[in-house]
């Protein structure tokens, strides 16, 4: 964590000061904003927190709750999230709170007395090492708590509008503010009465009955799996020996069990099969009593019983896998034509089973990947065709998303004798951990992901995926660091130089590159920086030598990679890093020793892998997105 530049900070680092909208923000909502969210779930609270970041963007953030989140129906929190909650400083905080999957444990029923069930097989949850953060388990509204604590503590000093329901909207087809957008106070003296507010923007984060998804004439399309499964946080007595180990039971006629340990080390969460569902009759179902979800998680866990003392949650819910078509408002022949204005996120757009643990994390994704992009169009980041991007991303994913979760879910449903192989469902379970994990996405060609001519320069960032951290030593003091997880949600780009060969005060490529980026004038970091801003408030420019750290003279090193920031003109050390690790990336990652550039764009995805030596790829590259 950086602070001190602009003076002396005695208070919580984390606080960032106040500017532009965040120094007298309006406690009311008011009639105009830039952005208006609906929702505070998960991807309508990254949005404000990204959002926050830009304090003058006007950000507003409804709610039709009277005020924050108790009880989540999502926990399962996958790397991908671990490592995005990095990016807005609360990953190490929220991971000291929660339940850590290290292992899945399989039980099966007992060939020999079929009526009981037996472990079969204790599997790693990330056999691969895919991430350096871990899965975590963890109430759904700890984690909004903390994405709200980030927004409130940013520059805008975003806060919640509560007491808002999203009723309609319309979109001109001109003016500085063109959604014109109808709420009903839903609490306080004022329930009930409507009032209108315009907006520039709106994103739709309003859960699986949308109110903005059907304002912009999506449908959510899909089918029903006529499988229903009870779902229960409770504390309970129980002689089962796995129940603080994340479990796939799978019984002899009794149906199968999810079983998840939750936080705090006493709760738990099971989702107790429940059978086929009459596809004529889906509403008995619903009606389901807690006694007889307990009483089939018995039958299910035979010999072993369980005792529920106290019910936390409870649900029950029906597997449906559904889809919208587009995450915006535009009709897919008018893309390219005209700016979406409406963009929807989350269970919005796509819903499925709870089992894979997706919802809340792929809505995180949705929420970040939408947030960011709307920031730097409003800011003269870049020119408004970068929004036509969100649904072209975003919809794909969604879609192999459902494709897996279909595949899960429907194997977590069936009897070990119809899956065939014995093995199946932790063989399943092991070879697609990187799937769940929320690290499988990698994007497609477009406007910000470049084409992948000189991949084999790199192949171990490929493009299109998140830049998995590598570690490296920091020259300045020689602490090994996650060079990742300085990649803060600032909405910068950050351009990673892997210098070649030479050290700094040799001529190398890298000495060359670093003349460049910071004196051609097709440099963007020339082009495009803020004439009033620091020479990093854009893009962050961080180089990555081959030798030693103790080999390498700072007072040799390009003035590019050690620049001056703030008001008093101080540098900035942290730029400079060594590959003198254990596992040294150069090595790890396969990258060409001649040098190679890495362009990561805000939200952690690999936008482009360049030779040195391939400036004006760099300059076309950011021409093709920041405003001439």
């Amino acid at each position: 964590m950086q602070f001190h530049h602009h003076g002396y900070v005695s208070g919580d680092p984390r606080v960032l000061p106040a500017a532009g909208g965040g120094l007298d923000r309006p406690a009311e909502l008011p009639d105009e904003m830039d952005v208006l969210i609906v929702g505070s779930g998960p991807a309508g609270m990254i949005a404000a927190a990204q959002l926050a970041q830009f304090p003058d963007i006007s950000t507003r953030l409804i709610e039709r709750r009277p005020g924050r989140l108790e009880i989540g129906q999502a926990d399962g929190i996958q790397a991908r999230s671990v490592e995005t909650f990095q990016a807005f400083g609360f990953a190490q905080r929220i991971t000291e709170e929660a339940y850590h999957i290290t292992q899945m444990a399989f039980w099966k029923p007992d060939p020999a007395h079929p009526e009981n069930i037996i472990r079969t097989a204790l599997a790693p949850d990330d056999p691969t090492h895919v991430s350096e953060f871990p899965h975590l388990i963890v109430n759904q509204a700890r984690v909004l708590d903390y994405f709200a604590e980030s927004a409130r503590v940013g520059p805008a000093r975003l806060l919640p509008d509560y007491g808002y329901e999203f009723v309609a909207l319309e979109v001109a087809e001109a003016g500085d503010h063109p959604v014109s957008v109808t709420l009903r106070h839903s609490c306080g003296e004022q329930q009930g009465e409507t009032r209108t507010v315009r907006a520039k923007y709106v994103i739709g984060c309003d859960g699986a009955r949308s109110q903005v998804r059907e304002a912009i004439g999506r449908e959510l399309v899909g089918d029903r799996a006529n499988h229903a499964w009870g779902v229960m946080d409770v504390l309970a007595e129980t002689d089962f020996p796995d129940i603080r180990t994340k479990c796939a039971i799978q019984s002899h006629d009794g149906g199968n069990i999810l079983h998840i340990p939750r936080e705090g080390n006493y709760l738990f969460r099971m989702y107790v099969d429940l059978g086929e569902v009459d596809e004529h009759d889906h509403e008995s179902i619903r009606q389901t009593s807690q006694q007889e979800v307990e009483a089939r998680a018995n039958k299910i866990l035979h010999p072993y019983t369980l005792t529920v003392k106290k019910v936390c949650w409870r649900s029950v819910y029906e597997v449906g896998h559904r889809l919208t078509d587009k995450f915006d408002d535009l009709p897919a022949e008018t893309t390219g034509h005209r700016t979406p204005r409406v963009f929807i996120t989350g269970d919005a757009c796509h819903t499925h089973s709870a089992k894979a643990g997706q919802g809340m994390n792929v809505s995180i994704q949705d929420g970040w990947n939408i947030a960011w992009k709307l920031a730097h169009v409003l800011d003269g980041r870049a020119a408004e065709s970068l929004l036509d991007t969100y649904s072209a991303e975003r919809q794909p994913i969604a879609q192999e998303l459902i494709d897996f979760d279909r595949t899960w879910s429907s194997m977590m449903a069936a009897k070990p004798e119809e899956l065939g192989d014995p093995t199946a469902l932790e063989d399943f379970y092991v070879r697609t951990a990187e799937f769940p994990a929320g690290l499988m996405t990698q994007y497609r060609r477009s406007m910000i992901t470049g084409n992948d001519r000189h991949q084999e320069l790199a192949p171990g960032f490929p493009l299109g995926k998140r830049f998995r951290s590598p570690q490296v030593r920091r020259v300045c003091d020689g602490n090994l660091v996650h060079l990742g997880h300085h990649h803060r949600a600032d909405g910068r780009w950050r351009i990673y130089v892997f210098a070649d060969r030479p050290a700094p005060g040799q001529p190398s490529t890298a000495t060359d590159f670093a003349d460049w980026i910071i004196g051609s004038p097709d440099s963007p970091l020339v082009a495009y920086t803020p004439a009033d801003g620091d020479v990093d408030a854009w893009f962050d420019v961080k180089v990555i030598y081959q030798q030693q750290h103790t080999d390498i003279d700072l007072g040799t090193v390009p003035t590019a990679y050690l620049p001056k920031v703030g008001p008093y003109s101080l540098i900035d050390y942290e730029k400079v890093y060594s590959a003198d690790t254990e596992d040294d990336v150069f090595t790890d990652r396969g990258i060409d020793r001649d040098g190679v550039l890495i362009v990561v764009r805000p939200d952690h995805y690999v936008s482009a892998v360049l030779p040195l030596s391939a400036r004006q790829d760099l300059a076309a590259f950011f021409a093709g997105i920041m405003p001439k």
